[in-house]
């Protein structure tokens, strides 16, 4: 009964607390919006949409059209082409004119350097055959064209770039030395329909995803973040919940508490049970708007793991680590501003050190051993284990006893300050 009408107190201050409210549902669900779509845009980019690409031809040969074409069946590319005695600075406005973020300079030489290169390999190659070719040396030049790329994209964008552009040279030389070897053995030119038999790629790769139940699990940028900023607002009820505990210190409600019939580990115990409530609708929350908002938005709806069971008992573990944290703020904490700019600032720091800004795969190793002391990395970890390998209870079970410990950790820290302060 005791603990029951302290569970109803702390539901009325709550309800009280409007901006606690809008920081701890209204904010996570804004995140987890924004964040989402900007990130499906983004992975989008090397996926669904093109990039645009700003060409100027200097060369007026044959192989650098060929150039253009293998760019343009890529399908990597939206090429966009500028008159042929363009200099680099007309280059460079024109991109920044059409906001284009990549564009090359096809050097004046470039099919001599292909042709000069492809007959030197396809010589080579008759000489080790044991036959003779035409002596020809193998220029290593490979300036075929200038890169020129904004410099706000990111370095695995470039790289893409500069890898479908080494790619697509390598075609067009794969096809000058093949017609070179066909000629020098047979005499006579290469058929297009040979040509293309020979060089065609029927390459298939079979993509597997790793899973623990042996089934097809659903990758996308939805499962990736829905968990991620579920935690996150979990967390950030370290702004309520301290400031809470805060104010009961200041206002010596917790002196009051000695002179009732009561004791005030039912107090603490009922702030817990109060926001893990509160953790547990967030969860529900952002995994609803995962599930029914986002494809109404034209993202990727969340699909929900196969053991439900398993998946609320992970949110009830976070929920309660997050719960703890808070708590333990409050209890250090002397005033308001400290709780709250600590707690914001703490979770932020932990929310990067445990992968949910910055993939894990990232970091440098140094970075990777504090990583484990975050509690937002195991709670990242049970989580993915579910919606992204298709776990049970079982598989994420070292996450969920490394969240129990380090939970009780946080309790006994919290008590032993309380008892220090003779405020229990």
């Amino acid at each position: 009964m005791k603990l029951f009408a302290t569970i109803l107190k702390d539901v009325r201050i709550l309800l009280r607390d409007k901006m606690g409210l809008i920081l701890m549902f209204a904010m996570p669900v804004l995140l987890v919006i924004i964040v989402t779509d900007i990130q499906s845009s983004t992975f989008d980019v090397v996926g669904k949409n093109k990039i645009d690409l700003l060409i100027c031809n200097k060369d007026t040969g044959t192989l650098s059209k060929e150039l253009i074409h293998a760019l343009d069946t890529a399908g990597m590319f939206n090429l966009s082409v500028i008159q042929q005695n363009a200099n680099d600075k007309q280059l460079a406005d024109e991109m920044h004119a059409k906001d284009i973020i990549a564009g090359i300079i096809i050097n004046s030489s470039f099919s001599k350097q292909i042709a000069a290169k492809a007959k030197a390999t396809a010589s080579k190659a008759l000489s080790s055959f044991g036959l003779e070719g035409d002596t020809a040396s193998l220029d290593q030049r490979t300036a075929y064209f200038d890169l020129y790329y904004n410099p706000v994209i990111q370095q695995s964008l470039k790289f893409s770039i500069k890898g479908a552009l080494t790619s697509a040279v390598q075609i067009v030389q794969s096809k000058e030395t093949l017609k070179d070897l066909y000629f020098s053995i047979n005499g006579k030119p290469l058929p297009d329909s040979l040509q293309q038999q020979l060089l065609e790629n029927n390459t298939s790769i079979k993509e597997i995803p790793l899973s623990s139940n042996n089934e097809n699990v659903i990758l996308n940028v939805t499962q990736h973040n829905v968990p991620a900023w579920t935690i996150f607002a979990m967390f950030f009820v370290i702004m309520s919940l301290a400031g809470s505990i805060v104010r009961e210190k200041l206002s010596g409600s917790f002196i009051r508490l000695k002179t009732l019939p009561t004791n005030y580990f039912i107090a603490l115990l009922s702030k817990q049970v109060t926001y893990l409530k509160v953790t547990f609708l967030q969860a529900i929350l952002i995994f609803a708007i995962g599930i029914f908002i986002f494809p109404m938005m034209g993202l990727p709806a969340l699909h929900l793991p196969h053991n439900i069971f398993a998946l609320i008992i992970v949110t009830l573990v976070c929920g309660w680590c997050a719960v703890s944290y808070a708590m333990c703020v409050g209890v250090f904490a002397h005033t308001l501003e400290q709780a709250n700019a600590f707690g914001a600032v703490s979770v932020v720091i932990l929310s990067i050190i445990g992968g949910l800004m910055i993939p894990s795969f990232i970091m440098p190793d140094s970075f990777r051993s504090l990583m484990m002391l975050s509690p937002l990395h195991w709670c990242l970890q049970a989580y993915y284990g579910l919606f992204l390998e298709g776990g049970g209870l079982k598989d994420v079970g070292t996450n969920i006893l490394s969240l129990l410990l380090i939970t009780v950790l946080l309790q006994a820290i919290a008590l032993l300050e309380l008892k220090r302060k003779k405020l229990i």
